[in-house]
């Protein structure tokens, strides 16, 4: 028998390299696999990902002072701010030329309001001297220090000048310091006063009513998941109806009767009149205050802690605390060391859900919360729709996500998310 030695490369049924016909087809199941998911990814991209990138650049973006007045930020830079002195007249010539393009285009109201944000009162300026403006020959009718300081006299503060020239670079971390409770000064960042800091307070109240409406949903939550899961089919079925029956019912309509029912005239404190247990002239105050709060979102997250307590629960096999029993175990014991340890993934999932849902809620704190119950996302909703001071609304929710984030991971390291169980 002759020995026979193969040369070259292995060959497929076309001709080709086997190995290189592999890479092909493996290219090709890819491509095909992509093309199956490039709607989703489409669609994350659109909802998600770019807007997400839109929040972000929205939190630092600040161009609106450079493009509506480059003369004057170019002409402020060779001013003192420490003088305590107004700019000479070479600044003001440069804003009358500025203003006068701005108030043409109809763009001198925006940057006021821009600027009205760090320094009260800036954008009525804006708005007395743009309506001056247009009517100004920029090249002859100066000097126009005294006419602006005639206009109004807040032309001549300092501090109006210095807001100018701290905001005039298209970039900025303004609005992170003002969601830090901080804002510029004429030496770097400082501490706002006292009366104005309120964003602090507010992510320490988000964060720690979050936390006490998780845990207030695991412990009520826990035995109505634990009945669920240990019921007949036919009964259980029939309490998953009423576990899903808030679902069906708008939120609106669910915070507002606890509205109705929290208020002192309302059917809980009745009751507790009725009852004896509170006396008709000190009735419990339920209502505009965090109590309310927790208590409205606990019932509306709820469903969102049992339903993946239950999932999870459905999957443990009663046997195994029949063998604990078996083996001289009491009731607790064998629930504390053999059932509650497999049930924890659904408590780990159920609280992911709730938490993350309770720091973004704002219709629930809105309407029970009152001044001392609601979120920062309420802050963040107002500066939205009514203030427009979208660059912090911006920031304000950046740290929110960071915030998310962090917990997150944290999360991770200290439980594991692979533990984390939907059932």
């Amino acid at each position: 028998m002759s020995d026979t030695t193969q040369s070259g490369p292995v060959l497929a049924a076309d001709g080709t390299p086997l190995k290189r016909s592999l890479h092909r087809a493996l290219r090709i199941q890819k491509l095909r696999a992509l093309m199956l998911i490039a709607p989703l990814l489409a669609f994350v991209l659109l909802t998600f990902i770019v807007p997400i990138g839109q929040m972000l650049f929205r939190s630092v973006e600040n161009d609106i002072v450079a493009n509506t007045l480059p003369k004057t930020v170019i002409a402020l830079q060779d001013w003192d701010a420490a003088s305590g002195q107004a700019p000479d007249e070479a600044v003001f010539a440069a804003l009358a030329a500025d203003l006068y393009v701005a108030s043409n285009e109809k763009t001198h109201t925006r940057v006021g309001s821009r600027l009205n944000y760090e320094t009260p009162g800036i954008s009525s300026l804006f708005r007395k001297a743009g309506r001056k403006a247009k009517k100004w020959d920029v090249e002859n009718d100066g000097p126009f220090k005294e006419q602006f300081i005639k206009i109004d006299d807040g032309w001549a503060d300092p501090d109006v000048w210095r807001t100018i020239q701290t905001y005039s670079p298209k970039y900025t971390n303004g609005y992170f310091l003002n969601a830090a409770d901080m804002q510029k000064g004429a030496d770097g960042a400082e501490i706002r006063p006292e009366s104005e800091r309120i964003y602090i307070t507010l992510f320490k109240r988000t964060l720690i009513m979050s936390l006490i409406i998780t845990g207030a949903c695991i412990v009520l939550a826990y035995p109505v998941a634990w009945i669920l899961a240990n019921l007949p089919s036919a009964k259980a079925n029939l309490l998953m109806i009423l576990v899903l029956l808030p679902f069906w019912t708008s939120l609106l309509v669910r915070t507002s009767a606890w509205k109705v029912m929290l208020q002192q005239q309302g059917v809980i404190n009745d009751t507790l009149v009725w009852l004896g247990l509170v006396a008709d002239d000190a009735r419990l105050v339920m209502i505009n205050n965090q109590l309310g709060t927790i208590i409205a979102m606990t019932h509306i997250l709820l469903p969102f802690m049992i339903l993946p307590m239950y999932s999870v629960m459905q999957t443990i096999n009663p046997s195994y605390l029949r063998a604990a029993k078996s083996m001289g175990a009491t009731n607790w014991t064998a629930f504390w060391r053999v059932y509650f340890p497999l049930s924890v993934p659904g408590i780990g999932a159920g609280s992911i859900l709730v938490f993350i849902l309770a720091i973004g809620y704002y219709i629930t704190p809105e309407l029970v919360g009152g001044t001392k119950g609601v979120f920062i996302s309420n802050r963040i909703a107002f500066h939205i729709s009514t203030s427009l001071n979208w660059g912090l609304a911006a920031a304000l929710g950046t740290i929110l996500l960071a915030v998310v984030l962090i917990l997150y991971w944290a999360y991770d390291k200290i439980v594991g998310i692979d533990n984390v169980k939907l059932g």
